[in-house]
């Protein structure tokens, strides 16, 4: 697997890679741990579910310069620490530079999460001068 993009990512706290094919599709496994966790019940906050699902997207691209420009999300069912949750997307467009991106989370079987994610490849890094 050659990552492109978000090379410095925490894999802990945003998932792990699990499957890339060249502009098309993704996987990630997020593992949930005690440093997620939102409240006493174990319940992992949403951002974490989130962030997982937004690296997955960037995988699908996996191009260096790609950043988010929106996203609709929906969060179907909790997760609670200790489970894992994988992520799964597919390109449902693509217009020159911009893509729209469906990313779908799972926890078994059962679908925990849902969204598009709208995707741009910018001509230099977004940080970078000039």
């Amino acid at each position: 697997m050659n990552i492109k993009t978000h090379n410095r990512i925490n894999q802990t706290l945003s998932g792990k890679p699990i499957k890339i094919e060249g502009k098309k599709t993704a996987e990630v496994l997020l593992e949930t741990t005690e440093s997620m966790i939102a409240d006493d019940f174990g319940l992992i906050h949403g951002g974490f579910i989130f962030s997982a699902a937004d690296y997955c997207a960037m995988l699908t691209i996996n191009h260096p310069n790609v950043v988010l420009a929106k996203s609709e999300v929906k969060f179907l069912k909790p997760v609670k620490v200790g489970e894992k949750v994988l992520f799964k997307s597919n390109v449902l467009k693509q217009e020159n530079n911009k893509f729209e991106i469906e990313v779908n989370g799972y926890k078994n079987d059962d679908k925990i999460f849902t969204g598009r994610f709208y995707c741009v490849i910018t001509k230099n890094h977004v940080l970078k001068n000039g």
